[in-house]
């Protein structure tokens, strides 16, 4: 049995979306003028590996506690798109098997770049992409950047993710090969539009 830990570490300076709130680890209390130490941590609910929840794009929409739980495991196959550009569409969806109640795991090209500053040409998903992967009956879905979306564009990509299946961001394939896996993917159970989540692949 071989773990794959998908998840990028949550630590100072660490890339995140523009805009969205920095990511910094305050010390609430330090051994030895305390028994214990303690930090403060201040982060966006879209930092790292996460989860977007209904909310994160409607107002009243449910929150990240309400995502279901069996979408959290399951059966996953990564998909080698590393030489397909930097849209992912149907075009180049459909040259894989993909069935339903499949997690769907897209290991693009911004898997052989950097992560230490934030890239607007980062690879993501067409909206025929997204609407081909519901056509399949897709549960669970993961990208390996902080956004599924193009950057700078509207949420349509966004939404029908997110409304017709768990989505996961910010998912770390480097290394990882393609392939058939075991998925376990655990948001916090938090009421925001988005949860970090601690993510791995079991071959």
């Amino acid at each position: 049995m071989k773990i794959y830990d998908i998840s990028m570490t949550i630590e100072e300076d660490m890339l995140v979306y523009p805009h969205d709130p920095e990511l910094h680890i305050y010390r609430h209390s330090s051994i030895p003028k305390s028994p214990t130490n303690v930090s403060l941590i201040h982060m966006g609910s879209h930092t790292g590996t996460h989860a977007d929840a209904e909310r994160h794009i409607k107002a009243g929409g449910k929150t990240a506690d309400r995502l279901p739980v069996d979408t959290f495991y399951g059966r996953c196959k990564v998909l080698d798109l590393t030489k397909e550009g930097d849209v992912i569409g149907a075009q180049e969806l459909r040259k894989f098997r993909i069935g339903k109640g499949d997690i769907i795991l897209l290991k693009t090209n911004n898997s052989l770049k950097q992560y230490k500053t934030f890239r607007k040409d980062f690879a993501h998903l067409s909206e025929d992409g997204a609407r081909y992967l519901v056509s399949k009956g897709v549960k669970t879905l993961g990208i390996d950047y902080l956004s599924i979306k193009k950057f700078n564009t509207d949420d349509i990509v966004h939404e029908i993710t997110i409304e017709n299946m768990t989505l996961f961001e910010g998912v770390y394939l480097k290394g990882v090969p393609a392939g058939t896996y075991t998925f376990i993917g655990l948001p916090l159970k938090i009421k925001c539009d988005g949860a970090p989540a601690r993510a791995i692949l079991i071959r």
